[in-house]
């Protein structure tokens, strides 16, 4: 198993609009590609510096194939809706991790 996790500091300004729309509309449309089986939404529990309320979104995925096949298939078009929607408020980076053992 593998989890995509995108981790977002989104400017308080757009917070309201921008979760609805991550809960409504991104989020469905994602596990609509057919590639996840499961999406979490946690609030990192951290005052930023510079503002904003960050959130880690994780996807699971069975294995590195699928993942590779959202890359290719999806993810450019699912990013530029964030970006034409919310441009210049928020920041995103995106990790990968390999689930090595469930307790």
């Amino acid at each position: 198993m593998y989890i995509y996790n995108v981790t977002t500091n989104i400017d308080e300004s757009v917070h309201d609009e921008w979760l609805t729309w991550m809960k409504e509309v991104h989020i469905p449309d994602i596990l609509a590609t057919g590639k996840f089986l499961s999406a979490k939404i946690c609030k990192v529990m951290l005052e930023e510096e510079l503002g904003g309320i960050t959130y880690a979104v994780q996807f699971t995925t069975i294995d590195k194939e699928t993942l590779q096949s959202y890359y290719d298939d999806h993810a450019s078009a699912l990013r530029e809706e964030a970006h034409k929607l919310f441009s210049n408020k928020f920041v995103s980076f995106r990790t990968e991790l390999k689930v090595v053992s469930e307790h």
